[in-house]
């Protein structure tokens, strides 16, 4: 018997289970494997044609999902916001029922309001990949995050993972804490006060405002960039203030006096949330988490594909 995902859409961490996660890594491990040999490329998806719609700006993600995609074959088709009908006072339902009359088969979406990946799936046939939805969900980023973690420490049960910055405006934090949860493991948010959501408490999360305390406790440190674009009051004196209280550093991490396994979902703001002597030393696994970004987002549209027997 086939595995299967038991949803037709990614929409969120939410809607998975535990086995659907541990199917996704399973089929992550075989298509690691693909992109490191010699032939990159498999036909998995060969004549499929999948979609990229970007509301936002993104680079990394973008990037991930344009090479998984082609790594397995299929047609891609890229469209940004800007300079397009959408500023023209176009739908969101318009413009992609606009593409998918071009006989698109999937959909990959980046959009700045929550929900808007919901709310596409209601609408239309294809399968639906949130790739970020405002400051909601951003389900792939988390899922190659704890895939990293299990590549790097074994499993991800039992594991203490602290999330580090600027959690009130991160899709990242919200999706890790739910993928960690259901993997089995222990989780902490840290941050100033101004920017750690009062409801963090009622998901099963510790909280913590001192640093060194957090690091003491953890075995791996999830170090998240400060989203000034999505501020529009100030949360905390300066960029200056923030790193000196909050942001990773050699002095701090020698202190600690343990071995730690140091994250970030990029893009880095170096020297201000985590220094280059960490962000580039052995304890980083930050370029491994874009290496697995290809194979996660490999297996999500493969497995996604599966479910409507393409």
């Amino acid at each position: 018997m086939i595995e299967q995902l038991s949803v037709q859409h990614l929409l969120g961490i939410k809607d998975l289970t535990k086995e659907d996660i541990e199917l996704i890594f399973r089929t992550a491990d075989n298509f690691k494997d693909v992109i490191n040999r010699p032939i990159k490329k498999v036909p998995s998806l060969r004549d499929i044609t999948i979609a990229n719609i970007f509301f936002e700006n993104s680079t990394r993600t973008k990037l991930s999902f344009e090479l998984a995609e082609k790594r397995l074959s299929a047609d891609v088709v890229n469209f940004s916001a800007s300079g397009s009908s959408v500023s023209k006072g176009e739908t969101l339902v318009d413009t992609v029922n606009n593409i998918l009359a071009m006989k698109v088969d999937m959909v990959v979406m980046r959009h700045p309001e929550p929900g808007a990946a919901m709310f596409l799936a209601r609408h239309i046939k294809p399968n639906v990949i949130n790739a970020g939805d405002g400051t909601h969900e951003h389900p792939t980023q988390a899922l190659l995050d704890a895939f990293s973690i299990r590549e790097k420490l074994g499993r991800v049960e039992g594991q203490k993972v602290v999330i580090v910055g600027d959690i009130l405006h991160s899709r990242v934090a919200l999706s890790n804490i739910l993928c960690l949860q259901k993997l089995g493991a222990e989780v902490m948010v840290c941050g100033p006060v101004t920017l750690i959501p009062k409801y963090m408490s009622s998901l099963g999360v510790k909280v913590e405002h001192d640093l060194k305390k957090a690091l003491a406790w953890c075995d791996v440190a999830n170090m998240l960039r400060i989203q000034l674009e999505r501020q529009d009051i100030r949360y905390f004196p300066s960029l200056r203030e923030y790193s000196m209280l909050y942001g990773l550093n050699k002095r701090l991490l020698d202190g600690i006096g343990k071995q730690l396994v140091i994250m970030h979902p990029g893009p880095i703001n170096r020297g201000v949330e985590i220094t280059s002597d960490i962000a580039d030393s052995e304890h980083s696994i930050i370029l491994n988490q874009v290496e697995n970004g290809v194979a996660i987002r490999m297996a999500v549209l493969f497995l996604l594909a599966q479910m409507r027997g393409i």
